[in-house]
């Protein structure tokens, strides 16, 4: 009876199978939505559109992180569908920009390949019956603040036409050292695992 009741007053608690999701996880859809939204203005060139829905995602980012932590609305599917909505924004911005011409090819390929890469060791690993836990690594996280840095620098100076090039270098060169030490960690963490996992058997 408690537990029907609990279902009954909480029909946005996607640990119930056939339920709704969650007011954080509908905030994170909503910015994956956005994405294809974000991926025209800028081949349009729109860029203070682009630079506001920029904002607007990262505001929303943050506003569902608050709910989730504060509001107990927490949930199993939020932990892969935020960093998924995270990643989506970056890697399409990135691949917009640099059609638009606004950052180099090679830095497009670089963040773009290491996330193809990192989705593929995940998948390969699953494949084969040696699942990896979903473990962001600190040089990770810090390469996702570069890489977002370097994308709102970006799109405010074509949004608004002031200049920062010393500083767009600067970070441009951290996103690059970053992303592929990320890549280095990644495989050692990956080909560490793989060997445990074929030792504990």
């Amino acid at each position: 009876m408690q537990a029907h009741a609990r279902r009954y007053i909480a029909p946005f608690d996607d640990g119930a199978p056939g339920r709704g999701l969650s007011i954080p996880n509908l905030i994170t859809l909503g910015r994956i939505l956005l994405v294809p939204v974000v991926v025209w203005v800028i081949t349009s060139g729109e860029m203070r559109i682009a630079f506001i829905l920029f904002l607007a995602a990262g505001i929303s980012d943050a506003v569902d992180g608050f709910l989730a932590k504060n509001f107990h609305m927490a949930s199993e599917l939020g932990k892969y569908l935020d960093p998924l909505a995270d990643k989506a924004m970056i890697v399409s911005i990135y691949v917009s920009l640099g059609i638009a011409g606004a950052l180099p090819i090679f830095l497009v390929i670089l963040v773009v390949s290491r996330d193809i890469m990192i989705i593929g060791a995940f998948l390969l690993a699953w494949l084969v019956g040696r699942p990896m836990p979903v473990r962001p690594l600190l040089v990770s996280k810090f390469n996702t603040v570069a890489q977002i840095l370097l994308a709102a620098l970006v799109l405010g100076e074509h949004a608004f036409g002031f200049d920062a090039v010393i500083a767009t270098d600067l970070t441009m060169a951290l996103v690059v050292v970053l992303t592929l030490l990320s890549i280095a960690f990644y495989l050692a963490e990956w080909i560490r695992h793989m060997n445990s996992f074929g030792a504990g058997h």
